[in-house]
């Protein structure tokens, strides 16, 4: 009896997969899930490219990088860094891990800068979720984010992954799930891939600076 439960139960399972999977192919998920990590890959190589194209023919990246980590003390970097997070995502993060890189603790920085945006995550759901009571603020936000707005009612958690890993502005989808009111505590689980964003970035850049 056990093991036809068991049985059942893992034949439930698959058939729901199968159901999702379906889901998902009729509602291009796939297809934009490629786009963006096509696209996330190729902002990559250009923020690289750029960076060292500059460093080589017009200034020392890393002399400037050392003197904003002179000038400048870490909270006013982190306070910035969280207004750029929370406010549709300002400045690119890989500016911020790459000044990180030349911190006397740059893993300790990154984890903060991490914090930092996933914060500004939090702060902008709320923003989406308080803030747009107000029907004419509203109004022209969604149509503003409408195409976010969808993908997200289409997609649910996974569009808050792809918010959280891919060059999508983290902010946004983080206000379209405060709009819509995305479950809470699900978006909280999901948006801590964000860490593991910073993380494999970090990899990256911290080679090159």
């Amino acid at each position: 009896m056990v093991d036809n439960n068991k049985l059942i139960d893992f034949q439930m399972r698959m058939k729901r997969l199968q159901l999702l999977n379906r889901y998902y192919k009729m509602t291009q998920f796939y297809s934009f899930l490629k786009d963006t990590a096509v696209k996330g890959g190729v902002v990559i190589v250009v923020f690289v490219t750029i960076l060292l194209a500059l460093e080589y023919f017009l200034l020392d990246f890393n002399e400037l990088l050392n003197t904003l980590v002179a000038t400048y003390s870490p909270p006013i970097i982190f306070s910035f860094f969280l207004l750029s997070e929370t406010v549709l995502g300002l400045v690119p993060p890989e500016l911020f891990i790459a000044w990180a890189s030349k911190s006397e603790t740059p893993w300790l920085f990154l984890f903060v800068l991490a914090t930092m945006s996933y914060l500004g995550g939090i702060i902008a759901y709320f923003l989406g979720n308080r803030l747009f009571l107000i029907p004419a603020i509203k109004n022209h936000i969604e149509n503003k984010i409408a195409i976010h707005i969808v993908n997200l009612r289409k997609w649910g958690g996974f569009f808050v992954f792809i918010g959280a890993m891919l060059p999508l502005p983290h902010s946004i989808v983080s206000l379209a799930c405060g709009l819509i009111k995305y479950n809470f505590k699900q978006y909280l689980l999901v948006a801590l891939f964000r860490y593991l964003r910073f993380v494999i970035y970090a990899f990256i850049i911290f080679q090159i600076f």
